[in-house]
């Protein structure tokens, strides 16, 4: 079987976001940029299962601009086998790169799409279930915890919900978007690294997958949150009440 892994550039999670001036995005200029937590941790997850002899590859996928070869180098090193880069666009909507995903599906035909469950720069948490939508394929979001069958050509996960943990059985091919808890991703040892350089990233444009960039969505402004006002070390319950009472206004 054979997994298909969507991965991410997006700003390094230690970094501070700054908005641009004219307010129409997060400055990205000069920032470290890195692979998206949630996609690292569904490679490592599509690395594992590789690794117990439950799948023969896992191809690496990502789309945007030429710097996004980066970071597939990064997916090459943590062990994918080989990688497949479409040239698009930095700004992608989540529709569009659900067409995309599905037209490479029809290319390679995967047994298994993994995603992380979003990307941190945006938080839209759509193009999973989305490109399920479009492959008509089952869907386990948020999966804490994967189980294959290759036999029964079934996969468990276990997804954490507000009441306690679900576990949904789907048919292969599926789609799952992966959660924090589900592993640690491994670090690229130097090795590692160097194998990475002669590994295969084939291309593709987007006239070659048919797909049209076209968006309903327009962002109109981005700004930065309001700074919160310090706080105060309060001597009494009296004094904490009164303030609740006279100054917030909820009793």
């Amino acid at each position: 079987m054979k997994i298909m892994v969507a991965i991410k550039r997006v700003v390094d999670y230690a970094v501070k976001i700054r908005v641009k001036p004219d307010k129409s995005g997060v400055e990205t200029k000069n920032v470290k940029m890195s692979m998206n937590p949630f996609c690292e941790i569904a490679l490592e997850e599509a690395l594992r299962i590789k690794e117990s002899g439950l799948a023969s590859e896992v191809v690496a996928v990502s789309v945007g601009p030429t710097q996004f070869l980066e970071t597939l180098r990064t997916g090459l090193a943590m062990g994918a086998d080989r990688a497949i880069h479409v040239e698009a666009p930095e700004k992608i909507y989540p529709l569009t790169i659900a067409k995309i995903l599905k037209a490479l599906v029809d290319v390679e035909k995967p047994g298994l799409l993994l995603l992380g469950k979003q990307a941190i720069d945006n938080d839209q948490n759509q193009t999973g279930q989305m490109v399920a939508g479009l492959l008509k394929w089952p869907q386990g979001t948020f999966a804490s915890k994967v189980v294959l069958d290759k036999e029964k050509q079934v996969a468990t996960i276990d997804r954490e919900v507000d009441g306690g943990i679900e576990t949904l059985c789907l048919d292969l091919p599926a789609v799952i978007t992966t959660d924090l808890r589900l592993n640690q991703p491994r670090y690229a040892t130097l090795p590692n690294i160097m194998k990475a350089k002669s590994k295969p990233i084939k291309k593709f444009t987007l006239q070659d997958l048919n797909v049209e960039i076209k968006s309903d969505l327009e962002v109109v402004e981005v700004t930065e949150p309001p700074k919160r006002k310090s706080g105060v070390i309060l001597s009494s319950v009296d004094e904490l009440i009164d303030k609740l009472k006279n100054e917030a206004r909820v009793i």
